[in-house]
């Protein structure tokens, strides 16, 4: 562990500032006692850069947006970033150098992309999970032992729906559903997901794990798991109705990395899950 009896605020950098998750995160560093803002990040030539950072989020006054972000990386703790891969990455490489921990809620990335980020954690400390949510995370648990439970007579499927602007599917929630369902019953996910059906398909393949998508309006999250047997049906839904919940659980996962130090951590590690 490291830090573990630093007492001073928790100086948290935000990377998308002006954007809906971004206006979230800074909404709830400001309402957080043991933690300031320390930088508020956006992308070069961005419109907002140069403003103060409390236009977008609640007593945050006295920090620019910025669009340098190793000069603006200097004196923070940990950067939180729900950008897009690339920029995540780029971000990735400056914490490292600048010795700051990272919370990375990004999802879409590709498998070298995941690698970068497993190697980086053996300098800094990295919380990476798909869904930052605390109900989510719980969802996860009860999901694994859904299909322990239920085990190989029951089919699987997921089903996600999210806003229009959603760029990348099924989303990194579903997958990560998938992936805990999978390891739980000896699979693995990459060899038995579906992630599409259309036309003449046959029956259903015995242990696959189907993918369904939805994208429109301003969901900002919904995601269910059908059980379906003989005779019966068993659902798991999680909706979120606000990105407060991602924001609340970012800011947890920073606190933790403070205390924990380096290494790769994910949101059961941060909410002490794997004990149940």
């Amino acid at each position: 562990m490291s830090n573990i009896l630093d007492h001073s605020p928790l100086r948290v950098a935000i990377a998308g500032s002006t954007g809906r998750m971004g206006q979230m995160l800074l909404t709830a560093v400001a309402a957080d006692s043991k933690a300031v803002l320390g930088a508020a990040l956006e992308i070069p030539a961005h419109a907002c850069v140069g403003q103060d950072a409390q236009v977008f989020g609640y007593n945050v006054a006295g920090v620019l947006i910025s669009d340098d972000p190793q000069t603006a990386l200097a004196g923070c703790d940990v950067l939180i970033d729900f950008t897009r891969p690339e920029g995540t990455l780029h971000h990735l490489a400056l914490c490292q150098a600048a010795g700051v921990s990272m919370v990375i809620g990004t999802t879409g990335f590709d498998e070298a992309g995941k690698q970068h980020i497993r190697e980086a954690a053996s300098s800094i400390g990295i919380v990476f999970a798909p869904n930052m949510s605390i109900g989510v995370n719980v969802t996860l648990k009860l999901l694994e032992l859904a299909a322990r439970a239920l085990g190989e007579d029951y089919d699987i499927e997921v089903i996600e729906a999210h806003h229009r602007h959603k760029v990348d599917a099924p989303s990194g929630t579903a997958l990560k559903m998938g992936q805990v369902m999978a390891e739980a019953l000896g699979r693995n996910l990459e060899d038995c997901a579906v992630y599409a059906r259309e036309g003449v398909t046959g029956e259903r393949v015995a242990q696959t794990i189907g993918f369904s998508t939805i994208r429109g309006g301003d969901i900002v999250g919904d995601h269910t798991v059908l059980f379906a047997g003989t005779g019966e049906r068993v659902e798991i839904t999680h909706r979120s109705n606000s990105r407060t919940t991602y924001a609340q659980g970012a800011l947890r996962a920073a606190h933790f990395l403070r205390a924990e130090g380096v290494g790769l951590y994910d949101m059961w590690d941060v909410l002490d899950i794997n004990r149940l």
